[in-house]
């Protein structure tokens, strides 16, 4: 009686999990912006992420992604001078984690395969973001919540250096020459004017969203600088808006998402704890 009974169960168990891996995919498709864009199965140790990839959005680096997953760039190797074509994103980990705030993975830093010879340009639309519109210093001289400028020492990194570069002011005599045109350009400075002074560019070539919760854009060391390394927000990040490119966006599974958020990794120090991708597929 006890073996029939634990036979059903067993057998129960199965089906139920086949159904529910179904619902999955299929509230996914149905969570779809657009059925015909790529939608991608991130499959990890913490459970199944769905991601609606946005080509009418960032048509190239989305493009470059999938190519990755899929095995379709091809790396060298260079102490037996062969070439191979690895899915990229299959067997790494999520290396950086700050809870309530965002998971990393698919740093070149921690794939033996190395960096993609090839980077790709930021496809970001400041006027979709409005950042055209914002003021970087208020008329009460305090500076917009997303520069994230708290010192004296940030002001000069992000305000004032790049603005000196662009200026060619290269000496204190320089400067105190044209302090009331500084004065000026600072008073009507836009946030999008600093960040352009940083070296990002932007088109209107196509829309940008804003980075908010479960959204997935690529991280960079810089403008115009990326490659496989990609993150997923698990909050609304305004001061990231205009800095990454955004390539898609969560439909199903969030909470795995925040699954592996709990657990904070440092990427300087490797941790047993840290989330592994079984894989990084299209499913349509």
């Amino acid at each position: 009686m006890k073996l029939a009974y634990l036979t059903s169960l067993a057998a129960s168990l199965i089906i139920t999990t086949k159904v529910y891996g179904a619902a999955n995919s299929a509230t996914a498709v149905f969570a779809m912006e657009d059925v015909t864009n790529p939608l991608i199965l991130l499959s990890t140790s913490a459970g199944d992420i769905y991601i609606e990839l946005l080509p009418a959005e960032a048509p190239r680096n989305v493009a470059n992604f999938l190519a990755l997953a899929h095995g379709e760039i091809e790396f060298q190797d260079p102490n037996s001078n062969t070439s191979f074509r690895p899915r990229y994103f299959d067997g790494m980990q999520f290396h950086r984690v700050i809870p309530e705030f965002i998971i990393q993975s698919g740093s070149p830093f921690f794939n033996p395969l190395g960096m993609p010879e090839v980077l790709l340009e930021d496809e970001i639309n400041a006027n979709s973001l409005g950042l055209n519109q914002f003021p970087a210093i208020d008329i009460q001289g305090n500076f917009n919540s997303i520069l994230n400028i708290d010192s004296e020492d940030e002001f000069h990194k992000v305000l004032l250096e790049p603005l000196f570069e662009k200026m060619n002011i290269k000496s204190e005599l320089e400067m105190k020459e044209r302090q009331y045109e500084i004065l000026e350009i600072l008073q009507n400075l836009t946030v999008q004017e600093v960040y352009e002074n940083q070296g990002f560019n932007y088109s209107e070539d196509s829309p940008t969203r804003r980075i908010t919760r479960g959204i997935v854009a690529l991280a960079n060391a810089g403008p115009n600088q990326n490659g496989p390394e990609f993150f997923i927000a698990l909050r609304d990040a305004p001061w990231l808006n205009g800095k990454h490119t955004v390539i898609g966006r969560i439909v199903e599974g969030i909470e795995t998402a925040d699954a592996i958020g709990n657990t904070a990794i440092d990427p300087l120090e490797p941790s047993r704890f840290a989330t592994l991708i079984y894989s990084l597929r299209r499913i349509n």
